[in-house]
């Protein structure tokens, strides 16, 4: 039983990485790459959120497009390719520095983390169910920490992007911020080829996965709203608090030791909520991790004391991705096997909508009176009202 155990986490830990190049490296590094990209080139604070307002935009189009390639290919093949082809567009955003194909870049990159992020979660879904690893069964570990240790693959990548971005764009060379995509890059291609090894006797299909059932938007309504307040709300913190922090005066080792602690709160959600996120199956667990986020999202508002900021970057790590977690968790504890890729989608889809938004709110209230922290605050908001209509999201009925 141990055995299997370490199989099915060590299987866990390789999906982890899909998480960490389609989140991870490919969006939050952006809010390290904000500040010398803006210095460099000139943009205001509309324009710069516009990028991962563009990124967001492809990220719903991978998301629509999701249960299509879901239906027509093997799961992991589409999580490698689309793992392979995130990196390569990484790599692209080092060649340029126009306006025009950097949000180009930013659409393609959106459109393959959505195809990366979506199948990595359909087959952590699969692995915490019972679905095979070669010969051993995987029923011996908890559905929710499985589920966690995939979403906290992004603290692993935020960790690696605040390692990577902050020395490269240190370089003495021009345009230094070329070179941090470049490494993004690099690094992304190496999780590829580590991916590759590691999840290569994971089933990607399921014997139920064939029924044919449909997921019906209506009966997860509460859930969906919640869950698009969400990325309204979180994606502005994430791409304006390295950011806000500058502004604030701290210092660079400071704000890099902040992104990697919020990395490393990450990491440690998979452990904090599992038993949550196995126990609750309706918007408990959305609703209050929602919650939790919008307190963490004012706190460098009320104060920029480093213990406040350190404060709100462990909270706010320890939180966001494993609330990503819980929708699928929602999906799973609900649903069939057979329902859920479009479960996913769904609320994949929404969450994209609710980013689409968020950044380019958050940026042109920034360039306005009040500055980022009206933004900050209107965040939070939009986190508490999404945790309202979560907690409204109730169990289905056993079929």
């Amino acid at each position: 039983m141990i055995r299997d155990a370490a199989t099915t986490l060590r299987a866990a830990a390789g999906l982890a990485l899909a998480a960490a190049v389609s989140l991870g490296l490919a969006r939050f590094s952006y809010a390290l790459l904000l500040p010398p990209m803006r210095a460099d080139l000139g943009w205001s604070y509309l324009t710069a959120g516009a990028m991962n307002t563009v990124n967001a935009a492809g990220y719903l189009i991978g998301a629509l497009l999701a249960p299509r390639w879901l239906a027509r290919h093997d799961a992991r093949a589409l999580l490698l390719a689309g793992s392979a082809a995130t990196a390569l567009l990484l790599a692209a955003h080092g060649a340029v520095r126009g306006e025009a194909a950097l949000f180009t870049l930013r659409l393609l990159s959106g459109v393959a983390s959505a195809a990366v992020f979506i199948s990595g979660g359909l087959l952590a879904a699969r692995l915490g169910f019972g679905a095979s690893i070669g010969s051993a069964s995987t029923a011996t570990v908890s559905p929710g920490l499985v589920l966690g240790i995939y979403y906290s693959g992004t603290g692993a990548g935020i960790v690696a992007s605040a390692a990577i971005v902050p020395a490269a764009t240190a370089l003495p060379v021009a345009h230094a911020w070329q070179w941090a995509w470049l490494a993004l890059a690099a690094a992304a291609l190496l999780a590829t080829a580590v991916m590759t090894r590691a999840t290569r006797r994971i089933a990607s299909s399921d014997p139920a996965a064939g029924s044919g059932a449909k997921f019906r938007w209506h009966r997860f309504a509460f859930g969906l709203a919640g869950y698009m307040m969400f990325g309204l709300g979180y994606i502005g913190y994430m791409t304006f608090v390295v950011t806000l922090l500058r502004e604030q005066g701290l210092s660079s080792a400071q704000i890099v030791g902040f992104y990697m602690l919020l990395g490393a709160g990450v990491v440690a959600s998979s452990w904090i909520w599992a038993g949550m996120l196995q126990r609750f199956r309706g918007g408990e667990s959305l609703a209050l991790l929602n919650a939790l986020l919008a307190l963490a999202t004012l706190l460098p508002v009320l104060s920029a004391h480093p213990a406040t900021v350190f404060a709100s970057g462990a909270l706010f790590g320890a939180v966001f991705l494993s609330l990503v977690a819980s929708t699928t968790a929602l999906v799973r504890h609900n649903l069939p096997p057979s329902a859920w890729p479009g479960g996913i989608a769904a609320f994949t889809i929404v969450f994209a909508a609710g980013q689409i938004v968020g950044p380019s709110a958050v940026g042109w209230l920034a360039d306005g009176p009040g500055g980022l922290a009206r933004g900050f605050v209107c965040s939070a908001a939009v986190l508490a009202l999404g945790s309202l209509l979560a907690w409204r999201q109730k169990p289905l009925p056993a079929a």
